[in-house]
């Protein structure tokens, strides 16, 4: 490994899993605040890896940004957040931001958070008066198969 972290291993796993495995994180954050995730929804955003230094590869290396729609009364947006914030603390996240109420514009609630370990980043925050967007950004992710390239 160098010094500047470029060459490290990156975590693997195939696009497949990486969106069940997102999948299930935004169907967990429904569960924690309360919400009835929106059918039809749940999108799936792959991206190629560009490094620190605008390195590109290609290895077939991507992040995943995965988000949906949540409704929920807005009521209910501060016992949500809270929530969703001692849940994501419990489970080892570092929270980045965090904002409730009482305005009623847009953006009033949310909390954002990483992992200090895995680097995954977790958002969620108010839409409008009954809907909330959930979501989770993959790091740097290698498929199974592929031989890591060397910068």
């Amino acid at each position: 490994m160098s010094d500047s972290g470029v060459n490290d291993a990156l975590p693997r796993m195939s696009k497949e899993k990486a969106e069940a495995w997102a999948r299930h994180w935004v169907e967990s954050m429904a569960r924690t605040t309360k919400s009835e995730i929106i059918p039809g929804t749940p999108q799936a955003n792959f991206t190629n890896c560009t490094g620190q230094n605008g390195e590109t590869a290609e290895d077939g290396r991507f992040t995943l940004m995965y988000d949906a729609r949540a409704k929920l009364p807005r009521a209910q947006y501060t016992e949500a957040m809270r929530a969703l914030r001692a849940e994501l603390e419990a489970q080892g996240f570092k929270i980045v931001g965090y904002q409730e109420g009482p305005a009623q514009e847009r953006g009033a609630f949310g909390v954002q958070a990483k992992h200090p370990k895995d680097k995954q980043y977790i958002s969620a925050g108010d839409v409008d008066e009954d809907t909330l967007t959930l979501s989770i950004d993959t790091p740097c992710l290698l498929p199974p198969d592929a031989k890591q390239q060397q910068f």
